[in-house]
This record gives C-alpha cells, structure tokens and sequence, in this order.
C-alpha cells in the first residue's frame, strides 16, 4: 500500500496571472458611445455583447454598434456572438471592427469549423459554453482557440448575480489549458466585481469582463480603477 504521504495530488494551478480588463459596452450608455469608450481608455479590451433573441432571450445590438465603437476607440474588441448559426455573420463581424470573436458551443452543429473560419479572417477565435453546459463540450477545441469563456451568469441580460461554482468551472478550465501548454485567454463574463475578481484571478482567469461593475454612477474610470484595484498588486497591471 502507498502511504499517503506519498499518494500522487490533484495539480494545482500556478501563480495567478496578470489579468486583462474587458468593460461590457452593454452596460454603457449608447447616447455617449464615444465618451463611454474613452473612459475606459485604461482598459485592455473593449466586450461587445450581441445577442439576436432567439439564442438568447434578449436582443442587444450589432454590426453599426460595433462599427462605430471601432471608429471612436483603438481598443481591442472583443466580440462575444449569442446568436444562432454564428458562421453566417463571422466575416461581416470580422469587417465590421471585430478583434475576436468567440461562439457558444451550443449555438452551433460544427464548432471546429466556426473556429477555423474565424482564424481564416485572421481573427483570434474564442469558444464559450452556458453555466448548465459540462465543461467537457468545449474540451476538443481547446487546443485550436485564442480564448476560453466562463459565462458565470445565464447569457442573456446584464447586471445578473454571479453564480459561485464558476470559480470551480475557472479552476478545472485553467488546468486543462497548462496541460496543452496552451497560452489562451481563460476569462470570465457574468456578474463579475471587485468582490469576486480577486478569486478568480486565483482560480487561474486571465481576462474579466464587467459591465454593471464599470460603467456605474461615477463613471468608466472610476468603475474600470475600482476593479483593477480589487486584484491587488501585479494583477491588476495592464496585461
């Protein structure tokens, strides 16, 4: 029998990594786009959430929206597709402004191919999975995608409450993703504050998308320094 001291443990994950911020414009307000996005000139990505109302139970914006948000910013946008089918608007997305985009596992038959189709417009790809979805559905691309998302809310609407097992999702994602030796973005959309960035950082997430949490009553910068703060020092330093 093998003492236990002796037993093989579960691997653990590295120190935390420095962490991207990626202020939803979702939550900004749209009469002010380009004021909203040069308040959140610090951030390191600018997420743009569309959704089409039949993957999700909401409508947000598109194309325009994100044509004009890359006129008035150099930020990196981030784009996060909720809808449908995905592939048949990738290229329109892609010239539209679109830095990366990033599907639901669930909104399409054919992931590898979406994937592949959106590294062909030379943009970074991205694949994403809904709270109630196993972990394991996104496991066959993890080695072909630029970034993992963690939705830690039911996609949908914003200023939702952070549901607590998606540390847990971050952590087991982080593990996977140091076993391929893969350098993509592990981040996280859904509820996320200065009350919980710190622990998901912790977890092994390397890029948190916040919306409520940053556009608030006083403003882009204040809401965007608030939650860089939260990490603490090294983590919160520009990516």
């Amino acid at each position: 029998m093998i003492p236990e001291t002796q037993l093989p443990s579960e691997p653990q994950p590295g120190p935390p990594r420095a962490v991207k911020l990626a202020p939803s414009l979702l939550a900004c307000d749209f009469t002010r786009l380009g004021e909203e996005l040069q308040s959140i000139r610090g951030a390191d990505w600018a997420h743009v959430d569309v959704m089409d109302g039949q993957f999700v139970p909401n409508i947000s914006f598109g194309l325009p929206i994100l044509a004009a948000a890359r006129r008035a910013s150099g930020l990196y946008m981030d784009v996060h597709l909720m809808i449908e089918s995905p592939e048949r608007y990738l290229r329109d997305f892609a010239e539209a402004g679109a830095d990366g985009m990033t599907v639901h596992v669930e909104a399409t038959r054919h992931i590898h191919r979406a994937v592949q189709l959106i590294r062909e417009l030379g943009k970074n790809a991205g694949v994403t999975l809904n709270p109630g979805t196993p972990l394991e559905a996104v496991r066959p691309v993890l080695g072909d995608v630029d970034t993992v998302l963690v939705m830690s809310v039911n996609p949908g609407f914003g200023g939702q409450k952070f549901l607590p097992q998606s540390v847990e999702r971050v952590r087991t994602l982080r593990r996977w993703l140091d076993e391929l030796g893969s350098a993509a973005t592990l981040q996280v959309d859904g509820g996320v504050s200065a009350a919980n960035a710190r622990a998901l950082a912790e977890a092994g997430a390397t890029c948190l998308v916040a919306g409520s949490a940053v556009f608030g009553q006083d403003g882009g910068a204040a809401g965007l320094e608030r939650l860089r703060s939260s990490l603490g020092a090294g983590l919160g330093e520009r990516a």
